[in-house]
Parts: C-alpha cells; structure tokens; sequence
C-alpha cells in the first residue's frame, strides 16, 4: 500500500499538469468567477452603529439599554430626532434667540422635514412669556415684541427649572441670564417607512437650514453620525489603498525587475480583492472600518505567493530549463507549500471566529475566506498565466528586462542571508537556548499590556492631521464634524456617560426606609467613585431631587421636615405622599429621570475619579453595587466599555492559543505525513512563538493597548508569520534531501527562498503599514504593528529558524544512527 505521502505528491502533480497543460482553460474559469464576484461587489453595505455592533448582545449592555428604557434624560432624543447645538459668546441673549427660532420657523415650513414638535431656550422662554405661542413664527414674534428685559427676567425665573437648567451649559448664569451654549432639539415625525438614508438626508437639511444663518449652530442626530462613520470608511479606503498600490509598485517592481511580470503579480492581487468584496457582497457581511484591514492582509499573502511562484521559476529558467518544466518543477516544489500555509494562515485569520464580538467574528471570516482565494488565484491562475504570457512574448519577440532570482549564493544579499546558517552550526543548542529566554522575556513583559475599547478609536480626529492638506482630489477626505460636536457636548453639558457610573436599584421604594437606603452606601464608597468631600460619593438621585426643590419650595421643605424623622434631609415616612407631591411639582420633570412611575425602580448616577483606569471604575461599580440594601446593578458607558474590553482581551488570547494550537496540530500532521518527520512541525512554530512574544512586547513598550481591532494582530501574525516558516522549511527540506547536511541545505535555502522572503517582507510591510496613514486611529495602530508583525516574523525565519533546522537534522541523524545500530545488533 502506496503512503499517504506518495499519493499527495501524485495528486500534486496531476493538479500542476492540469495547470500546465490547459492552462488556457484555468485563464478562462478564473476569469468568469472574477466576473461573477465582481457582481456581489454592487451588495456590499456599509456598517451602521459601529460601536453599536461591539456592544449588541452584552449583559452589561442590555443592562444599560434596560435602564434608558425606564428612565428619559435630557439627551435622550430618540433616533427621529435632531439636535442643534447653539454655540457663542452668549445664546441667551433676544437676538440670539430669535435666530435660533428663525431657523426653527424654516424648518417647520418645509413638509419634508416633518417637523413634529421642538424644545430648545427660545422655545421654552416665548411660552413662558406667552403660552399660546405654540408654532416656532408665533413664538418668534413674541420674542421680537419683548424687550431684552423682559426675556432676561423670564430667563431667570426659569433657572430653577430642572427641565430649562438640562438644555443650556453648565456655565449658565441664572443673575447674567447668560450660557455659551444650549441644545435645541426637532422632533420629527416619521413613517414606518423611513429609512435611515432618509433620516440622513433630514438632518443634513436641517444643517442646511442652519448653516444659512448667522448664528453658530450645529446639527446632530444618528442619521449624520451613520453617514459620517460610513465616509470615514470610504474616505479611508481612499487615502491608504492608493497609498499601499504606489508602494506596492516600487517594491513589486524592485522584486519582480520586469514590467510583465509586475502587471501579471497586480492584476492576480486585484482579482485576490474582487472575489473578497463580492464574497462579502453575497455573504451580507457588512463592510466596517475594521474590514478595511481586509484587503490589506490579503495583499500582503498575496504578494508572498506571488514573488514566490515568479522566483523559483526564474531559479530553474536561469539554470537553462525550458518554461513548462520550469513552472512544472516550481509549482511541484511550492503547491505543498501554498496548502500548508493556506491552511495555517487561515487558521491564523479565523481564529477571530471565537470572538463573542461581531464586527472581530466578521473579520476572522472575511479574511479567512480571502486567504483561500488567494491560494486559487496565485497558486493556479497567476502559473497559468505566467506560461501563456511567456510563450506570447516568445512568438512576438517581447524582451525581458530581468528575470533572475533576487537573490543567488554567489551574490551579496545571499550571502548575507546564509550567515545565520553558518554561525548557528556551531552552537545550535546555545542559540535555541538563548532565543527561548527573549521569546520567554519578551511574553512576560508583553503580559502586562493594556486593553482599552473607546468610541474615540472609531472617530476621526477633530483636526485632520496635517498630511490630509496635500491629499489631491478626489482622494481628499471630506469635512467631519461629528467629533466636534460630541466633544463640546462633553465640554460644556453635565451629561457624560463615560464619566459617570449608573446604579439601578429595584424596590420597592415606597418602604419608609428605601431613600435611606439609597443614600447610606455613599458614606464608605470605593476609591474610584469617592470625589465628594470627606470621601463620600458625589451621586444625582431622587434624594438629591427631593434636597433641590426642598430648598426652592417652602410648602415641600415643610411636607419633607414632618416625615423625616431623623433629622438628615431625608424623608423616612409617608414616601408615597412625597412622591406625589414632587412629581406634581415643577421638579416632577427630573424627577422621572431617576425613579420609575410605579416607584419600583430608582437611578442614582455618581461621579467618577477622572484618574482612574476603565477597569478600576468598573471593578469598583460592581462591588459598590452590593452594598445596597435593594438588589442593584451596575451599568453606564464605561461599565459597558470596560466588559467589551475584558472580552477584547479573551478574544486575543483565545485567538492567538487557538491559531498557534491548531497550526502546529496542523504542522506535525503535515509533515508527519509528507516527509515522515513530525518534529519538523514543532520545528516550524518555534520563530512563530518568537516573533509573536517580541510583537506583544513591542506593543507595550511603544504604549499601544489591545483594542478593538489591534486584538485580532496576534492571531493575524501567527497567519502571516508562519508563511515566512513554511516556505523556508519546504526548501530546506528538498535541498536536505538532496544534500543530506544540514548547514549547505541552510545556506541554498537562505540565499535563494530567502531572498524572495526579503523581498515579500519589504514589500508587504511597508504596504501594511501604509494604514497608519487612515484617518481613524485604530486604523494607524494596526498598521504599524502588522508591519512590525512581517518584519519579525521575517527576522525570525532567517534567524530563529536556522539553529532549530541545524538541532532538528542532528537529532534525526542520530536518530537513525541508533535504529542502524539496534538493527544490526538485533535488538
């Protein structure tokens, strides 16, 4: 019976024949599915709510999403709604006002707008002066007839309202009537129908509307931040893409030093990034700024295989070997290859499956599926075609430019890649030794790197940097503002999610000791939520409603002072009547921001530290939670942040255990069977290891944290890494083979296969790093560290690998040293 090994290298050759032999059918059918994925291209859709997509489905989420739900606080709009934020030296001034109301008059004109209803200081000040002002016209023409003493006196009469004091800045001056800023918000009223493209098209009118007066307001609403996540994307793409294509040309032309062959190697790379993005197109998959690494990954497999295929087929052309046989001994040499790092590669890539995040499972999938088609384009279409493009060029006389391998063992750059063959030979234990102590070091301290999930990955810069000035049209970004908005919105409204910690808290709450109870926890709070003075908690909730109006409204000062029976400000009695009574008061607005209409459920919101780490607050919410008589949760954006983060870190680390596991599975398997030498795919994994734990080292040092996207780069190098490996080990082992020593197998394997690994490395670096040129700064992150990533990855294979080929051979031929001697001893 044939082994498994001998009926692999038949089918091997039979498949290389069928590329050989009818290579103009291969052309043709490759050439078809590339028409036919173009079309998925034409589905594709952008993602919407992208951090929505992080957070869909996370308890600590649901939570959140649960309490919003119960409870309407003043930047709760509702997704059919716009906000206007009003900005200047002073907004509550007469003529301001009357701006604001002119645009809001413009706005309900238009029926397409379908302005339902809006609140805004102008609103709220001309009912105040007449309540029969209903429409923005007939509340702008009470303003005009005011006189500015009359608005600012009724804007100071407002000042105690909870509802009023919610919509203008925290430097609102009730004695100035005065604010630099107030939010107006434009209900709309919408079909069933209504699209989020027509919400867009909605606000942006109303932005429109805005920009044409002379007043500085902003519009904001979900429709333009979806639309200005989307151009971020497409903008994106248009920036790094021509960038990565230009160096991809100066490196492939470098590489291949021959412009046929250069078009040949672009034109597989193009069809390589087709069959992705109508993969995805028919799949559903939605294209999110994390996907724009996609295309990225793809060309950096992509070009390895290409310079790969192009320079063994040169080594043998060089050697006087005619083009048929050329390809055939190449491909026969590399396809194993090819497989084996498909396979491991994909591997690699999809690891990202097992994340319980979509957008990072999406990627793993993407990619993985890309990582196939590029083994069928570059390992079937791209010979096919190289041998029908040669016999053209033969017929027609077309001359090569230079079609030698890049690098020979009498050249320089050979000569310089053996040398790590030449030193490891004497001391291979030593230096096995000794790369195990800096892949160990570097683990270690690579361990204590940061893990951070934050929106202001995802947003581009309030300023662009300064290099988008030079960016010719129509590569040019377009003008964002989404940024802007939220960080004055967070600047100069008390309205922070991310800086505050939300407890809900379950009743009953009628129970005469229930506001007791809510306020008893404040006295002892954990670190990170002790900035009150003395050490206590600063928190917002019913009591400090009860407190504030207690102090504007002396009949509710003396209902509070009869049922608070310890003499704290607290009722401890008769809450129902307490309730009722402030529900129906002025205060009943903010009122319902923090206890349920059955008066079962309470909000409290406390300050934060500003200094303390995501994960400290979180951790520090989570037991001050317990310490409520009532059954609390804990919950608020950083809650929610800090889970997505802890789920970050287990994706990287169950990502990258799962890929380098099942790749040297994989490895010992292969090798085991092909060459009947298993050892050979430990052999494999150990620079892998090592380039891997200087990665996450490196990323400690240079302060760069595991985020939403940078947490897939260590199960990603682990894909594009062993690449380097796989094709270093597969020469070796056919010069070996021939050479039976180890170290002139090492020193042809280095000089030749090397020098294509040099090249691909360069090549697909300095490509991968291009996105460091993305507007968005995760984008940049990953960039830089995928091309550190191939850089060691590279190192590694020329340098790590080496040793451990030199230590494996030896342990093989004493290996069969003593099966010779027990064999003749009879033993």
């Amino acid at each position: 019976m044939r082994e498994p090994g001998a009926r692999i290298d038949e089918a091997t050759a039979r498949l290389n024949e069928t590329i050989v032999d009818r290579s103009k059918a291969v052309i043709v059918v490759f050439l078809v599915l590339t028409a036919i994925f173009a079309g998925g291209m034409t589905a594709i859709e952008s993602e919407e709510g992208e951090m929505d997509a992080f957070t869909d489905g996370i308890p600590e989420q649901d939570a959140l999403d649960a309490v919003d739900e119960e409870f309407d606080g003043a930047f709760d709009t509702g997704e059919e709604s716009t906000q206007l934020v009003h900005t200047g030296t002073d907004v509550l001034t007469r003529e301001e006002l009357v701006r604001s109301l002119v645009v809001l008059e413009r706005v309900e004109q238009r029926d397409d707008l379908r302005m339902e209803s809006a609140d805004g200081p102008a609103t709220v000040v001309a009912q105040a002066i007449d309540p029969e002002a209903e429409t923005a016209a007939e509340q702008r023409r009470v303003l005009e007839g005011a006189t500015n003493a009359e608005v600012d006196r009724t804007i100071r009469a407002l000042a105690d309202d909870p509802a009023f004091a919610s919509i203008v800045s925290e430097d609102f001056n009730p004695n100035d009537a005065s604010a630099s800023a107030a939010i107006i918000v434009i209900d709309h009223d919408v079909p069933g129908e209504f699209g989020d493209d027509d919400l867009t098209d909605t606000q942006r009118a109303v932005e429109s509307i805005a920009d044409d007066e002379p007043t500085d307001l902003r519009a904001f609403g979900s429709g333009i931040i979806d639309e200005e996540f989307e151009n971020i994307i497409e903008d994106s793409m248009a920036i790094v893409m021509p960038i990565v294509v230009l160096l991809l040309l100066a490196f492939l032309a470098v590489a291949y030093r021959d412009p046929v062959d250069l078009v040949l190697g672009l034109l597989a790379l193009v069809m390589t990034v087709v069959w992705t993005f109508g993969f995805l197109g028919y799949a559903g998959i939605p294209f999110g700024q994390m996907m724009i690494a996609v295309p990225v990954l793809l060309l950096a497999v992509g070009v390895d295989f290409g310079i790969h295929i192009v320079n063994r087929y040169r080594e043998e052309i060089v050697d006087g070997v005619e083009p048929v046989t050329a390809m055939r001994t190449a491909n026969n040499q590399l396809m194993i290859a090819f497989v084996i790092v498909t396979t491991t590669t994909v591997f690699g890539f999809g690891a990202n499956v097992v994340s319980d995040l979509a957008p990072i499972r999406d990627m793993g999938i993407a990619s993985s599926v890309g990582i196939v088609f590029t083994f069928l384009i570059f390992g079937f279409f791209l010979p096919a075609t190289k041998l029908e493009v040669d016999r053209l060029r033969e017929r027609f006389g077309v001359p090569e430019f230079d079609s030698t391998p890049i690098a020979s063992e009498e050249s320089s750059f050979g000569q310089l890649l053996s040398i790590p063959a030449t030193v490891s030979q004497r001391a291979p234990v030593v230096f096995v030794l000794a790369l195990l102590l800096v892949g160990v070091g570097a683990a270690g301290y690579g361990a204590g790197v940061d893990t951070t999930f934050d929106e202001d990955d995802f947003l581009p810069p309030e300023e662009q940097p300064e290099y988008v000035e030079y960016v010719p049209e129509p590569f040019a970004p377009g003008e964002y503002t989404i940024t802007g908005t939220i960080n004055l919105l967070e600047d100069r409204f008390a309205t922070n999610q991310d800086e505050s910690v939300t407890i809900y808290v379950e009743g009953p709450l009628e129970e005469d000791h229930a506001l007791e109870a809510l306020e008893a926890p404040n006295d002892d709070p954990p670190s990170s939520l002790a900035v009150g003075d003395g050490g206590q908690a600063e928190a917002q909730s019913i009591v400090t409603v009860i407190q504030s109006y207690a102090e504007q409204d002396p009949e509710f000062a003396a209902l509070v002072e009869r049922n608070d029976r310890s003499g704290n400000g607290i009722p401890d009695r008769n809450l129902d009547r307490v309730y009722d009574e402030l529900f129906a008061s002025p205060a009943g607005a903010e009122a319902e921001q923090y206890l349920t209409a059955d008066r079962r459920g309470a909000k409290l919101e406390y300050a934060v530290d500003a200094d303390a780490s995501q994960s400290e607050v979180a951790a520090d919410a989570g037991t001050f939670a317990q310490d409520f008589r009532y059954g609390s949760t804990a919950t608020g954006e950083i809650v929610v942040f800090d889970a997505v983060s802890d789920i970050i870190f287990a994706s990287a680390i169950q990502g990258m255990m799962l890929a380098i596991g099942l790749t040297a599975v994989f490895l010992v398997i292969a090798y085991a069977v092909l060459e009947g030498r298993p050892l050979l795919g430990v052999v494999n994994v150990f620079p892998i290891a090592i380039a891997v734990a200087c990665l996450i080292g490196t990323m400690r040092l240079l302060g760069m944290p595991l985020n939403a996207l940078t947490a897939t780069i260590l199960s990603i190098s682990i894909g594009i890494g062993i690449a380097y490996s796989v094709h270093t080990t597969a020469r070796f082992i056919d010069e070996y083979n021939q050479l039976s020593k180890p170290v002139p197998a090492l020193t042809t394997t280095l000089s030749g296969t090397g020098g294509a690994l040099a090249g691909s490395m360069l090549t697909t670096s300095i490509g991968t790093g291009a996105l460091a040129f993305a507007i968005t700064p995760v984008l940049g992150d990953f960039g830089l560290l995928m091309a550190l990533s191939v850089f060691y990855s590279f190192v590694a294979s020329v340098v790590a690998l080496p040793p451990a080929l030199i230590l494996w051979a030896r342990i093989s031929e004493s290996e069969t040293t003593l099966e010779s001697v027990t064999d003749r001893l009879g033993i």
